[in-house]
């Protein structure tokens, strides 16, 4: 499956709208585009993952390197949209404990994926 990322700056905020799966085989497109701003100082960034159905640790180890350069240069990353199936990666490698994380509402998708 492809991946799309879509970047909007609104009220000085990166929000990144991520769509389709996060993979060995799409995370160098993740990497490419979340790497273009990554070096901002004082960035505050905003990742949608509502519209991502299946993520592997690489795509985790993606969240984590911009997680790591953001916070760097002195910003923020908040992480939203995040379903249960995403949230449990997050929280197996305790990343959930250090990172800005929301859940999707409550009619989460993991009922149609």
């Amino acid at each position: 499956m492809n991946l799309q990322v879509d970047l909007v700056e609104e009220n000085s905020v990166q929000r990144f709208k991520i769509v389709g799966e996060i993979d060995a085989f799409t995370a160098p497109k993740l990497k490419e585009c979340l790497a273009s701003a990554e070096n901002v100082e004082n960035m505050q960034a905003e990742l949608d993952l509502s519209e991502v159905g299946y993520m592997d640790s690489t795509g985790l180890g993606i969240f984590v390197g911009f997680y790591k350069a953001v916070k760097a240069n002195g910003g923020h990353v908040k992480i939203v949209g995040v379903n249960t199936r995403l949230k449990r990666l997050f929280e197996i490698t305790g990343l959930a404990e250090v990172m800005d994380i929301v859940m999707v509402e409550s009619r989460d998708r993991d009922a149609t994926v």
